[in-house]
């Protein structure tokens, strides 16, 4: 690792090193081309990518996963199958994150469109050749605002536009953000992946007949070409990470590509799990079944780290000013250290949960508090932590060594973080799609 990443990942890492070969290895086994949109600062890119720092407890159910074991509690995952071909979003802070993280990989900023994904299409079907060709896998989180329980729920009636702006227009178009799914059928049709991935907000499927409208939508691309799988909620919390965290997740399929026993199975009512795509839980968090792992908790992933003013790291020295605001109030609690973190949300300051509240706002991590160590809320580095990122991910960039001035401030940090998948959760649907490549496919 370089100076600065070592910087970075000291704090939990105990200064150890990855292998200096490990992402040049991991290239030569790619072979299945990805396309990301809505990528974000690539939560999902990363669990397909592979080979990243993981924690110990989120993969031992896996050991088989297992690349290079760092130290008792982190671990470097295996690389998987998949490589990528290009990658979306509008968001600048979520452009300079990812390029920033992936060049380790060997990918080249260039690979990133930060063009709403409605004009991309736009130009494709005007003659630009905008999408790369042999497309294996699409994946997409399409803004999940408009269907997130915490947000206004507009749904398909959202009020801003493909491109984040407020919607002028009186009525919701097949432009607004709350249809941009449809852009992403618009993808599918175009590349005609195998397989494509898209996530949202579980809040989505309790929203009348939203989710059986986007599901029956996806299976009409490419003229019907696709299976489009009942959509399953995935509870992050399931998989090892140490967040209570639910997604909804549709994964559809290429009929055309399919071997023809597999076509009839996947077409039944109920599928037998060992031909299913959706992973395995493998954490016993909600499912009260004792023969999981236990829960991954928030100590096991935040200890060791320092406290803001005692480290180098920037994602961990800045952090939210803004203050309590009474306890009725959204995100003005205090994490337990042993049980699973909140929902890691992108929103402003003042909602950003707190690491440690003081005796005075009914505050419990006593002994915390015994030694000194003031009230603060959680910090972009705990935060992507939490959603399982790697511990050597810089999310706050500064300008100068002066740290005055920011490329990526902890605003923009918080905001990319909490739009963003587990990559622990995506490295689960990536690692089952792998296993069933060759059984789905001729």
């Amino acid at each position: 690792m370089k100076q600065n990443e070592r910087q970075i990942s000291s704090d939990i890492l105990s200064g150890s090193q990855l292998k200096a070969d490990g992402f040049q290895a991991a290239k030569k086994l790619k072979r299945l081309k990805v396309l990301s949109l809505f990528s974000g600062c690539g939560g999902m890119d990363i669990g397909f990518e592979g080979n990243f720092i993981a924690p110990f407890k989120s993969v031992a159910p896996h050991p088989e996963w297992i690349e290079e074991r760092i130290n008792d509690e982190w671990v470097r995952v295996k690389p998987t199958a998949f490589s990528l071909s290009f990658a979306n979003d509008i968001l600048k802070e979520a452009a300079l994150t990812w390029t920033t993280f992936m060049k380790r990989y060997g990918y080249d900023s260039s690979i990133y469109r930060t063009e709403s994904v409605v004009d991309l299409v736009k130009r494709h079907r005007q003659g630009e050749r905008i999408f790369p060709e042999d497309i294996d896998v699409v994946t997409g989180g399409f803004p999940c605002q408009d269907f997130s329980v915490s947000g206004k729920r507009k749904g398909f009636d959202s009020a801003r536009t493909h491109d984040g702006k407020l919607r002028t227009e009186e009525l919701p178009s097949e432009e607004t953000r709350g249809k941009l799914y449809y852009w992403m059928k618009e993808v599918i049709d175009i590349t005609k992946p195998k397989v494509f991935i898209a996530e949202n907000v579980k809040g989505l499927v309790n929203m009348g007949q939203v989710k059986d409208i986007i599901q029956a939508d996806f299976s009409h691309a490419d003229g019907n070409g696709y299976i489009v799988l009942p959509p399953q909620v995935l509870h992050a919390g399931n998989y090892g990470v140490p967040e209570s965290r639910e997604r909804v997740i549709f994964i559809g399929v290429r009929r055309d590509a399919l071997k023809e026993e597999i076509i009839q199975t996947l077409e039944q009512e109920k599928i037998a799990p060992e031909l299913s795509p959706y992973p395995q839980p493998t954490h016993n968090c909600t499912l009260n079944d004792e023969t999981l792992a236990a829960p991954v908790v928030l100590k096991d992933i935040l200890k060791g780290l320092k406290e803001p003013d005692e480290t180098l790291d920037p994602s961990q020295r800045f952090y939210s000013k803004a203050k309590y605001m009474g306890p009725h109030c959204q995100g003005q609690k205090e994490v337990s250290m042993d049980n699973i973190g909140p929902t890691i949300r992108s929103e402003h300051h003042g909602n950003i949960e707190y690491r440690r509240l003081s005796a005075e706002h009914g505050g419990k991590q006593l002994d915390e508090l015994r030694r000194g160590l003031a009230e603060r809320r959680l910090t972009p580095r705990e935060c992507a932590l939490i959603q399982t990122f790697p511990p050597d991910y810089e999310f706050v960039i500064p300008k100068d060594e002066g740290m005055k001035r920011f490329t990526v401030s902890a605003s923009g940090a918080y905001k990319v973080i909490g739009n963003a998948v587990p990559p622990v959760l995506a490295y689960h649907i990536a690692m089952r799609i792998q296993s069933l490549w060759p059984v789905y496919f001729r």
